[in-house]
């Protein structure tokens, strides 16, 4: 038995018709009516009763047609389904966000692969530092992250999609609250709530920032992600100096303020150079609109 078969025997069966079901197939009646009686042979049953006035399906026929018309959409949908899998418009894409990220560009994210790629399932993978999204890049359980440069490895290719500046937050009642803009010499006789690891970016850039203002900063507590940060400085622990995104983590008793003359931080797009996966190449397409390269924030821009 060929799919031919069953193909042959639908249309004859839907059209109770050989010479209409053989102009539709493009076969010639002769070769269409000796494929039916094979299919009758192997099976043992008739399936299309024959006189010369008509054809009618039989009883028997009637339960191999319902059969056959399933077997036929399922292979229909198999066959769309790995067209769409090679066309990147169908799978599992695992995406990484470093920090506040995830709080202000997520939403983002994936409200654009929900339209443009409606069939994309997104699962979320929060809070990794660079340096473990570039581990996951590579070993293929993460399709995309969403970083901050630099990367590590010549094999990770990103993109720069934002450039945010970092930014004070303070306990609503400190002195600094008052004031409109804090410059990061301010800050030297501050206790400063930090985020834990060597390994994080913003670390690193807040820590620049106050050696190039001339101090080494009194880092008093240390905190696993921003949430924790925040929380930290609302117990009135000390200050702390976080991207601009953390803006969209508002806590009561926290208050933002620009820091001038601190350094800024870059957020990016970032994929393994040598994925094949066409599934990562469509979402990176998907996403050029919605996540241009390089563009400044608000915040730098004032």
């Amino acid at each position: 038995m060929e799919l031919r078969h069953l193909r042959y025997f639908v249309t004859v069966a839907e059209t109770c018709h050989f010479a209409r079901a053989a102009e539709q197939l493009h076969v010639a009646q002769p070769a269409l009516s000796h494929a039916i009686r094979q299919l009758e042979k192997e099976l043992g049953v008739t399936l299309l009763a024959r006189t010369t006035r008509q054809v009618r399906v039989t009883a028997a026929g009637e339960f191999f047609l319902a059969e056959a018309q399933r077997v036929l959409a399922t292979l229909k949908d198999g066959v769309r389904g790995v067209q769409r899998i090679g066309e990147g418009k169908l799978g599992l894409l695992r995406v990484g966000f470093t920090g506040t990220a995830a709080f202000s560009h997520l939403p983002h994210l994936a409200r654009a692969l929900a339209q443009r790629m409606p069939h994309v399932e997104l699962e979320v993978r929060a809070d990794l530092l660079t340096a473990d999204q570039c581990e996951h890049l590579r070993s293929g359980t993460l399709g995309i992250g969403v970083l901050r440069p630099p990367v590590t490895g010549d094999d990770i290719d990103f993109r720069v999609i934002e450039v945010e500046p970092l930014i004070l937050a303070v306990p609503a009642d400190h002195r600094l609250a008052v004031e409109p803009v804090v410059a990061v010499t301010d800050l030297r006789a501050e206790p400063l709530v930090t985020y834990t690891g060597r390994n994080s970016v913003v670390h690193e850039a807040v820590a620049r920032s106050c050696r190039e203002a001339g101090f080494t900063p009194q880092q008093q507590h240390e905190a696993p992600g921003t949430a924790a940060l925040l929380a930290l400085v609302a117990g009135g622990l000390g200050v702390g100096v976080v991207p601009a995104s953390a803006r969209s983590l508002p806590l009561a008793g926290v208050v933002f303020r620009d820091l001038a003359g601190a350094a800024t931080v870059e957020l990016a797009l970032a994929w393994h150079r040598e994925t094949q996966s066409p599934l990562v190449a469509g979402a990176l397409a998907a996403l050029e609109d919605v996540f241009p390269p390089t563009r400044l924030t608000a915040e730098v821009n004032r």
